[in-house]
């Protein structure tokens, strides 16, 4: 005979262990028509498999690739208390695409790791549609990513972000630095704000000066809106202007600040002087410095203070750059010049 095994009251699902498979696949479902907008011809296949299939162009006889990773780091904090979930994805692309931008790189594609104790499908959507939208003004195809629901890894409603681009260059245009040379022209590209670089000063500053977040800042423009204004992402206007002429190097302006940042792709031998009065600083920097009674020094190796991106080109080459990429929509500013270095002084002088 046959036994039948009685129901066990106590089984347990994936469900009540605190994963929801279920939630996952809507997730995927919400965000595939945002991904999708972001496909690049060389992709050949994309959200869904294991793994993103993507061929390199024809169009480039020795190809390179270049890498970078990232993540939006303490300004998540802000982004869930002030229920802001539709621009760090932005920042989350902006922070790798930018930084392989400066080698020269055209970015390819970019993948995310979406990591939370509790699945809240529509603020994950929102997070991933921002993801869309920074790989759409960064011209890279979104091709797959990675949804962690880890019960009790984090706080209920918080979740943490991590990513990925690679793209390529020619070897031949591989953008060094090495060139850079005393008589250079410095140029400033203005960031939309703090990006997402020192936010945990920034947290600080908010705890002690207890502001109204809400209360109108900048124009119409609320503190908050100005806080978590998300990254902005140069790659469009800077890969045609370097169809154009040739940019010696570049520093995305990110953690250190100017002042940490730019000696990362000059010479040994030459210094960066920087006049901090040739720009129209925004007034969120103003309200950080006051708010937190930061030195002037200490800005400039912290935040980017309005300059999210530098750019070297040669002293007769700056109209035109300048020219080229205000058409372009940029704001820009020539904010220095290089010199030859006296023995071991710091190479960005900020003054």
């Amino acid at each position: 005979m046959n036994q039948i095994t009685p129901p066990n009251n106590n089984a347990l699902s994936y469900r009540d262990a605190g994963v929801d498979i279920d939630a996952g696949d809507r997730l995927v479902e919400n965000i595939k028509p945002y991904a999708k907008r972001t496909m690049r011809p060389e992709v050949l296949s994309g959200i869904g498999g294991f793994g993103g299939l993507v061929e390199i162009s024809k169009k480039f006889k020795e190809p390179v690739l270049v890498s970078g990773t990232d993540g939006v780091g303490t300004k998540l904090k802000l982004a869930f208390e002030l229920n802001r979930h539709d621009t760090v994805g932005i920042d989350l692309v902006g922070m790798s695409v930018n930084d392989i931008l400066v080698q020269g790189a055209e970015p390819l594609f970019f993948l995310d790791y979406f990591a939370c104790g509790k699945l809240d499908v529509d603020a994950a959507t929102e997070v991933i549609k921002g993801i869309a939208n920074g790989c759409e003004q960064a011209g890279c195809a979104l091709i797959g990513g990675e949804t962690a629901e880890m019960p009790g890894m984090y706080p209920v409603g918080e979740y943490d972000l991590a990513g990925f681009a690679v793209g390529v260059v020619e070897k031949a245009h591989i953008i060094t630095g090495a060139d850079i040379k005393p008589g250079d022209v410095v140029l400033g590209m203005a960031s939309n704000g703090a990006h997402s670089n020192g936010y945990s000063l920034v947290r600080k500053i908010i705890e002690r000066s207890n502001p109204d977040l809400n209360a109108k800042f900048d124009g119409e423009r609320s503190l908050a809106d100005c806080i978590m204004a998300p990254t902005r992402i140069y790659v469009k206007p800077l890969l045609a202007l370097m169809q154009t002429l040739t940019i010696k190097g570049m520093a995305h302006v990110t953690g250190g600040g100017i002042t940490e940042n730019v000696p990362r792709v000059l010479p040994q031998n030459v210094v960066a002087d920087i006049d901090s009065k040739s720009w129209q600083m925004p007034r969120l920097f103003d309200w950080l410095r006051e708010g937190g009674n930061v030195a002037e020094q200490e800005m400039f190796r912290t935040f980017n203070c309005g300059i999210g991106m530098v750019v070297v080109v040669s002293k007769e080459d700056a109209a035109k750059a300048i020219s080229q990429l205000q058409a372009a929509g940029e704001k820009v500013w020539q904010i220095g010049h290089i010199r030859s270095r006296n023995g071991d002084e710091h190479q960005t002088q900020v003054r």
